[in-house]
């Protein structure tokens, strides 16, 4: 269980969500010490469970995103599956959800039905457009609120049509701003003397709260910025270059001084000492130009030669990292970003380690996603129920 030496010690946190928003959100907060009780259903429990690659019939995915949480298995749609949740909700601090807005409504577990039986409780909502508005009732996943909170539109090249980033970036980003958000309502529930309330967090906002100077920029000069592929418009030169070798390389030289020494670092002299390149906008009026000096540059060079100069001159830049890179590199694993685990049947593998660091409380891993309904038992004795009765609530299908 969780040790008091954790920031969220003490917290209970129950989760109602699937796949990933939801159950990310729930994963920090289980990380750093909250008490996470994931309700699933009996038939199945959380789809994450079967998505990309299975080990043994279970996703790999899966052991992460639960980890440290526990699985109590509830039949929603049964009266007694439903009094469970809500004697578990009575003594809860957080409780995520990122069903469709008015599916708890429907259950009778609406905002007014739980802050009556809990007011201190918090509740995080997360869905694809929030709790209010015309689209409120539309499914929403993560790709959608990418769409329509800006982030596909910039992404991919001005010639090619939007593409994704390659993972679930909005459901993730979505979770982050959930977390943000519960901690807030914490607070002000214990420093300020509040109660519990609710943070809606829409998907497409979440995205929508990333995209940096779009709004003004549009509002002011009515530009709309487009895709640009690799390069960061307006911010010369940042951009990926490939190395002699194949390898590709992302280079940011777009401070002042930094591109005066990668310049010279090159043998450009003239451009480090030109007046008209000496700040940001006169570089990318040209960035045409020194996009084709710096390609010409790597292109002469193996990657390891190539980030030795770079290194050297203190220009930011990194080689374009596989999994594979990632687990023999130094900086990672003198960070502790792998930790290693043991699968139900005792295999060892690895797992992404703990972000962010805490000097003094740390979060960890205490164990991997664990069975459906493995803590059942266990919660239900804690409510006061005993094996006779819980033998019947299973036999009833209530759990």
């Amino acid at each position: 269980m969780p040790t008091p030496s954790k920031p969220l010690a003490g917290l209970k946190v129950i989760e109602l969500g699937t796949l990933i928003a939801g159950p990310f959100a729930s994963r920090i907060c289980a990380e750093f010490g909250a008490d996470v009780i994931k309700v699933e259903s009996p038939d199945g429990g959380d789809p994450l469970r079967k998505w990309r690659k299975l080990y043994e019939g279970t996703s790999l995915w899966w052991f992460v995103q639960a980890r440290n949480k526990q699985s109590l298995t509830l039949n929603l749609k049964h009266a007694e599956g439903l009094e469970i949740l809500k004697k578990l909700l009575a003594e809860a601090d957080i409780l995520i959800e990122n069903f469709r807005p008015g599916v708890l409504e429907k259950l009778g577990l609406g905002w007014d039905v739980l802050h009556a039986l809990n007011p201190k409780l918090v509740m995080v909502r997360l869905s694809g457009f929030g709790q209010t508005g015309p689209m409120k009732d539309q499914p929403g996943f993560g790709a959608v609120g990418e769409s329509m909170g800006g982030l596909r539109y910039i992404t991919g090249f001005e010639d090619r049509p939007p593409v994704r980033t390659g993972i679930s970036i909005g459901d993730s980003i979505a979770a982050l701003w959930g977390v943000i958000g519960a901690l807030m309502a914490l607070r002000h529930r214990e420093v300020n003397g509040g109660q519990g309330q609710v943070v809606d967090v829409a998907l497409y906002e979440a995205i929508f709260a990333m995209m940096e100077s779009m709004v003004p920029e549009f509002d002011v000069f009515g530009f709309i910025r487009e895709r640009t592929g690799n390069i960061m418009p307006g911010i010369t030169p940042s951009s990926i270059h490939t190395s002699a070798d194949g390898k590709h390389v992302q280079i940011g030289a777009n401070g002042d001084a930094i591109f005066k020494r990668f310049m010279q670092a090159i043998g450009r002299n003239d451009l480090a000492d030109d007046p008209a390149l000496a700040s940001n906008d006169g570089r990318d009026v040209r960035r045409d130009e020194l996009y084709g000096v710096i390609d010409r540059w790597a292109r002469t060079l193996p990657l390891d030669d190539l980030m030795q100069v770079l290194n050297d001159a203190q220009v930011p830049a990194s080689r374009i990292y596989s999994a594979e890179d990632m687990f023999s590199d130094p900086q990672f694993l003198a960070r502790e970003m792998f930790l290693q685990a043991k699968l139900p049947d005792g295999k060892p593998f690895k797992m992404p380690g703990i972000v962010p660091k805490l000097s003094h409380t740390p979060g960890s891993s205490e164990w991997v996603g664990p069975q459906l309904g493995a803590h059942t038992d266990q919660l239900l004795g804690g409510l006061g129920y005993d094996a006779a009765a819980i033998a019947r609530l299973r036999s009833q299908g209530a759990v």
